[in-house]
């Protein structure tokens, strides 16, 4: 799984000029699935997310809050463009999940990230829709995740 994940003072989805999906301060989280990605990679990256110290405490110090410490919003967008790789200029997206089996991946991704964190506060887009997603990015703050298979400690001792 692959994540991009912005710090937004706002953000929203919108399709056809309607917003179906908006949230205030906390995260934006563009969701790169892999045809290779697992149930446990989901949960890897649940974790890491819900943990990645991003946010200031009360005292101003940088870096030193989740969103789950601060109880923020978090708005997930699908986005299987983060596994594209180029056959000279032309996209090509064979790394990235078939798209059926991908949306029943990304609906399981959702519903685990809600019962991990708190459900109203887990947003999401449209999976497989044209959308334009807006944010107002805060700081700018923009880390990439990344996990897909076992860590490094794991493949030294097979």
């Amino acid at each position: 799984m692959r994540f991009v994940v912005q710090r937004v003072l706002t953000a929203n989805v919108s399709i056809n000029d309607e917003i179906i999906s908006s949230i205030g301060r906390g995260l934006c989280v563009l969701v790169g699935i892999s045809r290779d990605d697992t149930s446990k990679d989901a949960d890897y990256m649940i974790k890491k997310l819900l943990n990645l110290r991003i946010f200031e405490n009360d005292n101003g110090k940088r870096w030193s809050l989740s969103v789950s410490d601060k109880k923020f919003e978090i708005l997930c967008v699908s986005q299987f463009t983060l596994y594209c790789t180029l056959k000279g200029n032309k996209p090509d997206f064979h790394l990235s999940m078939e798209a059926e089996k991908s949306k029943l991946f990304y609906a399981e991704f959702l519903d685990k990230l809600r019962r991990a964190y708190q459900p109203d506060l887990v947003k999401d887009g449209q999976f497989g829709a044209l959308m334009q997603v807006n944010i107002q990015n805060d700081g700018p703050v923009t880390i990439n995740l990344e996990y897909g298979g076992k860590t490094a400690a794991e493949e030294s001792n097979p």
